[in-house]
């Protein structure tokens, strides 16, 4: 039992990683957002926002889930909808767009 633990450490750490990477990349790219998306100053800080918003949220929910429905498939259904949300926030056209996608991730 024991040694089923470590890989699921790494896909933990690994899921951790992309969160955090996401975040970076996003907090480098708020100049080039805003210009290219046509964002206001005020606007632009919920591009952060939502998604800090949304995350503690689901922080707080998430140990619920994962005892309904397990915690793997938590898992799986969370980094789903992360990548859809940032292939949705990737191909963003307006403002809205971005926020939605990020409330999602």
């Amino acid at each position: 039992m024991g040694r089923l633990r470590y890989p699921a450490v790494i896909v933990l750490c690994l899921t951790q990683l992309i969160l955090v990477i996401d975040n970076s990349v996003v907090n480098v790219a708020l100049p080039q957002i805003r210009h290219a998306l046509g964002f206001s100053a005020t606007g632009l800080s919920w591009v952060v926002t939502s998604y800090a918003l949304v995350f503690g949220g689901l922080v707080l929910l998430s140990g619920k889930v994962g005892s309904i429905i397990g915690p793997r498939r938590a898992l799986l259904i969370g980094v789903s909808i992360f990548t859809v949300a940032s292939a949705l926030g990737g191909a963003a056209t307006t403002p809205a767009m971005l926020i939605a996608a990020r409330v999602l991730r």
